[in-house]
Order: structure tokens, then sequence, then C-alpha cells
């Protein structure tokens, strides 16, 4: 796990992702492949929903191509997905690009 700044993603990986989402109360983590054009357009989303909910909700990049052990265990088979984890546990799911304003409006439900 990575943490470049407060207020940026933090990376995932498998041996470290439990930890970590039981760690902190409220996560989105965007599953993600290199290769992926969709991914590539909501990258930008994701580090301003980063900056914009500082200090409320933890947001983490997952590779799925990197760590197949939790990709498998979400069941992660289109991406982007975005996962919604709430005190460990997932409370919720975007897949594919959408709008920010539709992110923001599931992660209030949590906040």
């Amino acid at each position: 796990m990575k943490d470049t700044a407060g207020n940026a993603p933090i990376t995932l990986d498998d041996a470290h992702f439990n930890d970590t989402v039981h760690a902190h109360p409220l996560m989105l983590i965007d599953c993600w492949a290199a290769w992926c054009g969709p991914c590539r357009m909501i990258a930008p989303v994701v580090d301003e929903l980063a900056r914009d909910y500082a200090g409320q909700v933890t947001v983490g990049k997952l590779n799925v191509d990197e760590n197949p052990k939790t990709a498998t265990a979400f069941c992660i088979v289109s991406i982007p997905t975005l996962l919604i984890m709430k005190d460990g546990k997932e409370a919720d799911r975007i897949i594919g690009v959408v709008p920010k304003k539709a992110i923001q409006e599931k992660l209030r439900k949590y906040l």
C-alpha cells in the first residue's frame, strides 16, 4: 500500500487489501488495469474525488492484473469497477465510466 499524499488515492494490493479496508471506515476503490481505455478516462475523476473527500472517504486504486486474488474475491469482471466499502464490507459498486456527480450521489449515502 502506497500513500503519496493525504488527499491522493492509495495503491492497494492483494497482500494488504483486507487490512486497509478494515482500517478505513469508508473507502472508494477504483479497480482498473493499465490496458483499459475507460479506466484511463475515469482516473482523473477518481483523483478529484480523493481531493474533494479528503478526511471523509479514503480513495484507493487496485490494479486487477497485478492483484488477481482480490479481483476474483470481489467478482470483478468488468472494469472500471468502483467499490464503495463501508466498515470493511462492500456497500455498493459502480461499473463502467459514469459522471462524477453519479459517484458523488452514491458516496453521499454512506457519509
